[in-house]
């Protein structure tokens, strides 16, 4: 039985050029296959709305995988215009 995946801390980069990111680290077993592991990715793009940045492959087969999502910060409307 495979280990369930390590889904690790979020963090979020300095704005560069009016965009910000909130980024993800998971760490997936080796014992996933990479079919399992790309529906996986899927899902979380579909559902979460994230993005793959990196993925990286250990020797010994583990894959960090680091995902990103944009930040939307809601504008203040105008309160009390109406009136």
């Amino acid at each position: 039985m495979a280990a369930a995946p390590h889904f690790g801390s979020r963090q979020r980069r300095p704005p560069s050029r009016g965009v910000e990111w909130e980024f993800e680290k998971l760490t997936i077993a080796r014992d996933f296959s990479r079919n399992v592991v790309t529906t996986m990715l899927v899902e979380r793009a579909e559902h979460g709305g994230w993005e793959l940045d990196r993925i990286r492959v250990a020797p010994d087969g583990t894959r960090r995988v680091i995902l990103r999502r944009r930040i939307i910060r809601m504008r203040p409307t105008l309160s009390g215009a109406a009136g």
